[in-house]
């Protein structure tokens, strides 16, 4: 299968270590259960789930008073990862353009949290969406999502 390039991505596929893009395809997912579970229980409150807001007490402290908006808000970010995932795994290219889309809204949001003082959170999270975006926006991998309608003239 060729690419607008001329190259054989198949080759370069076989190539590359796939390990990677296995670990993107496991972040969306997880980051899909995530935001769905933090939206249920913003939605529905007092049930068996809030146990969960434990881990981060500061954020339900937060986001708690927003109630359901917020709650549907966190279900749709749980579906556009969940749709996000499922296209990556089947390497499609708007999935690629949706994952570095939501990757890119995460890094401006922790710049945002950096630059309004939590300079801890905000850190940490601008580097790992950072290097993410690093990583999604490597050619090597850019090539693997490509739609490779050439591929019938060649």
């Amino acid at each position: 299968m060729w690419n607008r390039q001329g190259i054989d991505v198949d080759k370069v596929s076989r190539r590359k270590s796939t390990h990677g893009i296995t670990a993107v395809c496991i972040f969306l997912f997880f980051g899909a259960i995530m935001a769905s579970l933090a939206g249920t229980t913003l939605i529905w409150r007092d049930t068996v789930l809030d146990k969960v807001w434990a881990l981060n007490a500061t954020a339900y402290e937060r986001l708690a008073p927003l109630g359901k908006i917020v709650g549907i808000l966190f279900l749709l970010l749980g579906a556009a990862l969940a749709t996000a995932g499922v296209a990556w795994f089947k390497r499609r290219l708007w999935g690629w353009r949706l994952a570095v889309g939501v990757i890119l809204t995460q890094a401006l949001g922790d710049l945002v949290s950096f630059f309004m003082g939590d300079f801890m959170r905000g850190g940490i999270g601008l580097t790992f969406a950072g290097a993410l975006l690093f990583y999604l926006l490597r050619p090597e991998v850019r090539i693997l999502f490509e739609d490779c309608k050439v591929s019938s003239i060649r």
